[in-house]
Formats: structure tokens, sequence, C-alpha cells
């Protein structure tokens, strides 16, 4: 079963988002394992605006492409080239070097918390 951490907030659209400031972004274990083997990413850019709820990128695996949802509005301080370089690494680790993107935080989106995630998506809240 995927792993939901305790430590993390999450969207609906299966992204999860830190509490540091910027906030890190990215994807779940439960949306990765859904997706199969990520083979390309698509991120915003340094400087862009993103908004709670809106589409900011995609995310292609061999079964299907998805649209990537920003938990947050703000604006993008970071982008993770590794991810770009090395989309596999979304499926090998998550929630850690997998991560997508950094954003100064000017408001929140509805978050759920690991539990609630969880409950509504399986996994094992660890």
């Amino acid at each position: 079963m995927s792993k939901v951490l305790a430590s993390l907030r999450y969207s609906a659209e299966h992204e999860w988002l830190d509490d540091a400031t910027p906030a890190k972004v990215g994807i779940t274990q439960v949306a990765a394992d859904a997706l199969g083997d990520v083979v390309y990413v698509d991120l915003p850019e340094v400087g862009d605006a993103v908004t709670a709820g809106e589409t900011c990128g995609e995310v292609e695996s061999t079964k299907s492409v998805s649209d990537l949802y920003s938990p947050v509005t703000g604006t993008i301080v970071a982008v993770n080239q590794d991810a770009i370089d090395n989309p596999a690494i979304l499926n090998e680790d998550p929630y850690g070097a997998g991560w997508l993107f950094t954003v100064e935080v000017t408001e929140e989106g509805p978050l759920l918390t690991a539990a609630e995630y969880a409950s509504a998506n399986g996994g094992d809240v660890a």
C-alpha cells in the first residue's frame, strides 16, 4: 500500500505540501503508483505565479498524462531540475528527491491532513 507521510498536507488532486518557507510541492506516492512509470515532467518556471487549484504543469507516464495542480497560490522560487532530467525519481522517491518545485506562498488552497488524504485515497500514514 502507498505511503502517506504524516508530516505533510495534501491536495485532493494528489499533490503534497510541506510547511517550510518557501513550501516544497510534489506528487504523492498514491499518485505516482497510479501513474506507473513517469517518463516526462513539465513544471512551471522560476518567477511564475501559480494559483491554488489551477493547473501548473503535467506529469506524463507510460499510462497517461495528468495535469499538475498547485495546492497554493504564490510565486515559484525553485524547480527540481533532477525531476525534469530523471522523471523516474518521482516513482522512486516522491516525498524526497522527487519533489517538484518550491513556492513562496501567499494563500493556501483547501488542504487535507495525512489521515484525511489516506482515508479518501488509500495508503498508510507513516
